[in-house]
């Protein structure tokens, strides 16, 4: 059974991640966790040098035992940081949640580091010896690969901090960082914030005149927004983003946040209606026009990776088996969005979801006016107002190539420029995901703000391609047709319509496409 998507979700409730900022590691998908690692009382104390020369020895010398990890080390100075071995720690397969927590706590707990040389020094730790060791941590069993990235983790980050090797610093509020963009090229600020520094400028202007975000003491607007921008288009975890911005993680998780509900509250000023004039990419195509001069736009769903609890799982499994949320989009040949609905659950047939936002009226799906319409795929059904291409006829692209490419009636050229054209919002989600990638997998947050990200996702893209018709992405794709998968095996639902309106739909469509014909056969009209 189908779920509205806009009641509450108790789903959201139970999910730890909610990014809410009550915990510091919420956006991490972690829940704040106890020490693992015993008091150091009772031990003489080391200075802070002979703590670092002695992790650095320590480090040395296992990392001697692996070639593959010492060729690391020497390649190019390479220097690494507490981001790349979390990061590392992330990617590991198979690695226990202790062995885990313990590698993070050796990260950022001095009490642990200094535990670890401590051991390390009494010769409690038997690196050489077998496959496997005893650590005498809380009798935890670790793998020598695994204690040999912890010990180079904290290693690394100490040798760098006390040796100063050169590298970027960081000041504590962060400046250092957002200094270093906003006086370096462009592209670095393009693949930072990805969007050009002049859009990141006006945007951040934008939400400072409207009062939707304010400085504070320690975080300008500006560094509020590239904490949510590296988030959301680098899908970076919470721990990644501390050390960037050198912040805490309720700071990182509030600012998110803040940002979130701002860009969302834009929503209604940037997902306007089309208007009612035919599209310039129409008008001016000899293909398209005048037979779909009456268009105004396209529609396709969108499934979006969910992190869902499990009690809730089997709705949102899709038919790929993949959980994920249903996004009904709508948008503009100028590759904007005009509507945007996410959070139905995987498994809700396309064609469901749009009669659910047709059915409700505080959903404000723009009113179609009369004679006009939308195209949309075989998942939809062909009724007033939503032109469907013929079913059983060749439709992609990929089927007319090689030796039969030419249409042979008027239905197979119909399915032709139709699917042309409404290859206008594949091109559109393929920007939307390239630009933000938190998109392409499940953020662990409460799922009210997987929808959010979703929508703001969307405001952002429209914001960038109104102050950038030069930006870099939109340019990729420009003239380009998106391949898409074969037709789902989602059918749309007969009951949905009735017979009139998809009389009305069905005589309109026979219209254009004998129109169509007619001038291909007679003119050998480019088709």
């Amino acid at each position: 059974m189908s779920v509205d998507p806009s009641a509450p979700m108790t789903c959201g409730d139970e999910d730890a991640s909610s990014g809410s900022g009550d915990d510091v590691n919420m956006l991490d998908g972690h829940n704040k966790r106890q020490s693992m690692t015993p008091s150091n009382s009772g031990r003489p104390k080391r200075s802070r040098k002979a703590t670092g020369d002695a992790i650095v020895d320590a480090m040395l010398e296992i990392a001697a035992v692996s070639k593959m990890r010492a060729a690391a080390i020497m390649k190019n100075e390479d220097r690494f940081s507490i981001s790349k071995c979390i990061k590392v720690l992330d990617e590991m397969q198979g690695v226990d949640q202790r062995i885990y927590f313990l590698a993070l706590d050796l990260l950022e707990n001095p009490s642990a580091r200094e535990i670890f040389i401590s051991l390390r020094s009494e010769k409690r730790l038997p690196w050489l010896q077998g496959k496997y060791i005893s650590a005498s941590m809380d009798d935890f069993e670790l793998e020598l690969d695994e204690m040999e990235l912890v010990a180079a983790a904290a290693g690394y980050y100490y040798y760098n901090t006390i040796t100063k090797q050169p590298g970027r610093s960081l000041s504590p509020s962060g400046c250092g960082f957002m200094t270093e963009l906003r006086n370096g090229n462009d592209d670095v600020c393009r693949e930072m914030f990805r969007m050009d520094k002049l859009v990141f400028y006006k945007l951040c202007a934008t939400l400072r005149q409207r009062g939707l975000l304010r400085d504070t003491a320690g975080v300008m607007i500006e560094e509020q927004l590239a904490i949510f921008l590296n988030i959301v288009g680098h899908n970076e975890r919470n721990r990644v983003i501390q050390e960037r911005f050198q912040h805490s993680g309720e700071t990182i998780s509030r600012h998110f946040n803040n940002v979130l509900k701002a860009i969302k509250s834009l929503s209604r000023e940037f997902l306007q209606p089309p208007p009612l004039t035919t599209p310039p990419e129409i008008l001016f195509s000899n293909r398209f026009y005048p037979y779909f001069k009456d268009c105004i736009g396209v529609i396709d769903g969108m499934h979006i990776p969910a992190h869902i609890p499990a009690k809730d799982q089997s709705r949102f499994r899709n038919r790929k088996g993949v959980l994920s949320q249903n996004v009904l989009a709508a948008c503009t040949f100028d590759l904007q969005f005009i509507f945007m609905y996410p959070g139905w659950e995987g498994a809700a047939a396309d064609s469901r979801v749009l009669r659910a936002v047709l059915d409700d009226p505080d959903q404000n799906f723009p009113p179609i006016p009369e004679g006009k319409y939308y195209l949309v795929d075989a998942d939809y059904l062909n009724m007033e107002g939503f032109i469907a291409p013929h079913p059983g006829v060749r439709y992609l692209p990929r089927d007319y190539k090689g030796a039969n490419q030419l249409p042979r009636n008027a239905k197979e050229l119909f399915n032709h420029r139709h699917s042309c054209l409404r290859n206008a919002i594949l091109r559109c989600f393929d920007v939307l995901k390239t630009r933000f990638p938190i998109l392409k997998l499940a953020p662990q947050y409460a799922f009210h703000i997987q929808r959010d990200i979703v929508i703001a996702s969307c405001v952002l893209h429209n914001f960038i391609r109104r102050e950038e018709r030069n930006d870099w992405l939109f340019n990729k794709v420009e003239g380009m047709a998106v391949e898409e998968l074969p037709d789902s095996d989602d059918q749309p639902d007969m009951h949905l319509a009735s017979s009139m309106q998809e009389q009305i739909s069905s005589t309109l469509r026979e219209s254009i496409a004998e129109a169509m014909w007619n001038d291909f056969i007679n003119r050998w009209d480019e088709w």
